[in-house]
């Protein structure tokens, strides 16, 4: 399994930073809008349709997004960041603690509907940000990817007071503390480091830390570290819900896409948001 995953990460990782670093946008947009897809319909199998439906989720959902690139404005978009930061605050988290209407009725199809909101606004989010530059998307997602693997350290090391354990039973309050910090210390390291190195100064810590200063800047990160956990609950909610171990298996070793992103999907709209008052 782990040869699988490092298999697949390399492949991924050959094909997406070329392309990310190409600063052609039309072909990042086109990965993008593949990324879609193949999310909304991992979401649609999530909430209970149909294979036939959701592949048609999947496919009309990237044909929206298309359309909805070429047609947005940049003020419309920002809206869209907000409404998605308010879906996640009142309709999501919510639900770790009260849990999921059944399958059946029109409660989980409105969440269905929203949760598909959600992912547009991430995906919406990754253009904008990579708009600001390639680096200062990676160094948003960065801060995800070390939230995650030190919450994955610090659980396996100190990990004893459950988190959610009716939804993820792995993960542990100590976990997600380790997580924070590592977040807290790498930031804070780059933002040390940014004046002798200039590459630097175009990373989301640094921007934020001299937008704000340094308590604001803290404040925030531990926000969008606290967002990543529920990205990441929720999508195992829905999972367990559905009696699936992983939302699909198009990426061997790693499961599907939302498997992948669902830390990044609050995490990315509020970076965003945010990145218009920097």
């Amino acid at each position: 399994m782990l040869k699988t995953r490092i298999i697949t990460a390399v492949l991924l990782l050959a094909v997406l930073l070329p392309v990310l670093f190409s600063q052609y946008f039309p072909a990042v947009a086109a990965v993008v809008t593949l990324f879609v897809a193949a999310a909304l319909w991992e979401a649609a199998r999530l909430f209970g349709v149909s294979a036939a439906r959701a592949r048609l989720a999947g496919v009309a959902g990237g044909a929206l997004f298309v359309l909805l690139m070429l047609v947005a404005k940049p003020a419309s978009v920002n809206s869209l960041y907000g409404v998605a930061c308010l879906l996640w605050l009142i309709r999501y988290v919510p639900t770790l603690g009260m849990g999921l209407p059944p399958m059946q009725g029109g409660g989980n199809w409105s969440m269905a509907l929203t949760f598909s909101f959600a992912i547009f606004a991430c995906f919406f989010a990754i253009l904008g940000l990579y708009l600001q530059s390639p680096l200062y998307l990676l160094s948003v997602m960065a801060l995800v990817w070390l939230a995650d693997i030190g919450a994955y350290f610090a659980g396996k090391a100190f990990g004893k007071r459950k988190l959610a354990p009716s939804i993820s039973p792995g993960k542990s309050w100590e976990g997600a503390i380790g997580g924070g910090i590592a977040v807290l210390l790498l930031a804070s390291a780059t933002v040390l480091l940014a004046p002798a190195n200039p590459w630097l100064a175009d990373t989301f810590a640094v921007k934020l830390q001299a937008r704000f200063g340094w308590a604001i800047a803290l404040l925030l990160l531990v926000v969008i570290v606290a967002a990543s956990i529920v990205g990441d609950l929720f999508e195992s909610q829905l999972k367990r819900r559905a009696g699936m171990k992983d939302s699909s298996n198009l990426l061997p070793g790693h499961g599907g896409v939302l498997d992948r992103i669902d830390a990044l999907i609050p995490v990315l709209p509020l970076a965003a948001l945010i990145g218009f008052w920097l």
